[in-house]
């Protein structure tokens, strides 16, 4: 339950978006104790409560204080979909009225949430059907724990035991929409809400950014917040990386091997247990022959890594078909072969464009884009499908 500003009131604080040392220095601004800060995240976060009202804990004065100068205030949820294989996916409108994508993915116990960072992307990877639609705008701490908070609390909404609700969320990776480290002061409080005890309580290992390889930035990350990294990799020389990952050519293949190893060697005490993730689409006839095995073989050599190959989702206009399973197959082998750990990613959620490269949004894209893109395909022959 939120209660309406009144014209001359000041708007008041959303409390979602605030880590536990902003919490606590907000209630002492306030002239509370900093021990509130701990009730009211375990109510927010692990409880998905946003009415002050039922904050029992709390004193009846300081909850009617709650109400006039702070509010809980998620995104707003404009569609939600279930795929048949369980993913779940929910589009939110931000602020401007723009979309981002959220999308909960559930294996067993294992239950994970892939969250957007920004509306559309700036990157423009070409096998990508969000970077196609520009950049709007990086999103706030609260939008991003917001995406969260609407996950965690989709699992107990009719489950009336609070001890229940806890932690219905296990894995969180920042792979949505967008580059999280081009968002980097409002990706970490939202990771930093993430681990805290008094909120989802998640290991250190089980939430995950990954970033295209904006490589001062992952020095920045790696010296701030300790979390599991992953790499969107997806070719194993510079000149094919240029032209999927457009910014491999402001940070090439060996500045971005650098950052993975200085990543791991300020973790020493976890050196040779930590390992970095690397995402490898598979697209058919572009990265996924046996020399492209070889080349990612002796790129990775010195990095400890896991690879994950991703069969391509496709889109509408994609110039790119999946790699056949015979060919991901035979590609894996080679990897495992030379004492890699490699995993082959199932293509979940693809019934309701929730798959891995699928995310869109309704994004105001600025930049024409996406219109340029689709005429640039038609100069060249190609036969352009209506998007669903």
């Amino acid at each position: 339950m939120t209660i309406e500003n009144s014209p001359s009131a000041p708007a008041r604080v959303n409390l979602l978006g605030l880590s536990r040392a902003k919490l606590e220095d907000w209630f002492v601004s306030i002239g509370e104790k900093k021990f509130r800060a701990a009730q009211v995240m375990k109510w927010v976060h692990q409880l998905g409560v946003d009415n002050f009202d039922e904050m029992s804990n709390i004193s009846k004065a300081l909850r009617d204080k709650l109400k006039q100068v702070a509010e809980v205030r998620g995104p707003e949820v404009v569609y939600r979909e279930f795929s048949a294989d369980g993913t779940r996916k929910w589009v939110f409108k931000v602020g401007d009225n723009s979309m981002v994508e959220t999308v909960l993915i559930p294996d067993g116990e294992r239950k994970t949430l892939c969250v957007s960072s920004q509306v559309g992307c700036a990157l423009d990877c070409s096998f990508c059907s969000t970077g196609k639609q520009g950049f709007q705008r990086d999103l706030s701490a609260a939008e991003i724990i917001g995406q969260v908070w609407v996950a965690n609390r989709s699992y107990f909404e009719d489950v009336p035991d609070y001890d229940s609700r806890e932690r219905a969320l296990t894995n969180v990776v920042m792979m949505g929409m967008g580059e999280p480290l081009l968002n980097f002061d409002n990706v970490v409080p939202a990771m930093d809400i993430m681990l805290d005890d008094f909120a989802y309580g998640l290991s250190k290992r089980r939430v995950t950014l990954s970033t295209s390889g904006v490589v001062p930035m992952m020095d920045r990350l790696t010296q701030t917040i300790d979390v599991a990294l992953a790499v969107s990799l997806h070719a194993p020389n510079n000149t094919l990386r240029d032209e999927l990952v457009p910014i491999n050519r402001k940070y090439p293949l060996e500045e971005l091997m650098a950052a993975c190893r200085r990543y791991l060697h300020y973790y020493q005490g976890d050196f040779g247990r930590r390992k970095i993730t690397m995402e490898y689409v598979m697209l058919d006839g572009v990265n996924d022959q046996p020399e492209h095995a070889r080349q990612l073989i002796r790129l990775l050599k010195d990095v400890p890594s896991k690879i994950n190959l991703i069969p391509f989702n496709p889109f509408p206009h994609a110039p790119y078909d999946r790699s056949p399973r015979s060919q991901i197959l035979a590609f894996q082998k080679m990897l495992v072969e030379a004492g890699y750990i490699c995993t082959i990613r199932a293509t979940r959620g693809d019934d309701i464009d929730a798959a891995c490269g699928q995310l869109v949004g309704q994004v105001q894209d600025r930049t024409r884009r996406s219109e340029k893109w689709r005429e640039s395909v038609a100069r060249s022959g190609e036969i352009l499908r209506s998007p669903q």
